[in-house]
């Protein structure tokens, strides 16, 4: 009897044994496992992280975009700007060419000329100046 009870405990020692065995090679697997998930999802998060500075700081990136925008308005409105002084332009070109009597006012303006028989009076700046101050 002795010996049946001592084979019952050999036997219940060897399988608890056994389980224990499958336990832990168990939650070795869900280590492995789990410390495998982990990688992944740091990868990923790293992945996702380079992707995000590469669209916003990248060369065609966010603020590129942003940059190459302004860029282009700027240089619309210069556009502009010098398309209005070109039409400036032509149009004091077309009257130099058909207008006499503007030519004959730059002539007087930009040159000081006279016509023949014509007197100019130059007053000096400082009569002027002196005019000024009594009539204040």
């Amino acid at each position: 009897m002795q010996c049946l009870a001592e084979n019952e405990i050999v036997k219940t020692v060897v399988s608890e044994w056994k389980r224990g065995e499958q336990l832990s090679s168990e939650k070795e697997n869900d280590v492995s496992t789990g410390g495998r998930k982990n990688l992944l999802t740091i990868v990923l998060l790293v992945l996702i992280a380079l992707m995000f500075v590469y669209a916003v700081f990248g060369n065609r990136g966010v603020l590129r975009i942003l940059q190459a925008q302004k860029q282009k308005s700027e240089l619309e409105q210069q556009l502009s700007q010098l398309q209005q002084e070109h039409q400036q332009l032509r149009e004091e070109i077309e009257r130099l060419q058909t207008d006499k009597t503007y030519w004959e006012q730059l002539a007087r303006t930009k040159l000081g000329m006279v016509r023949e028989g014509e007197l100019i009076y130059h007053v000096p700046d400082t009569v002027a100046k002196d005019k000024r101050q009594t009539t204040e």
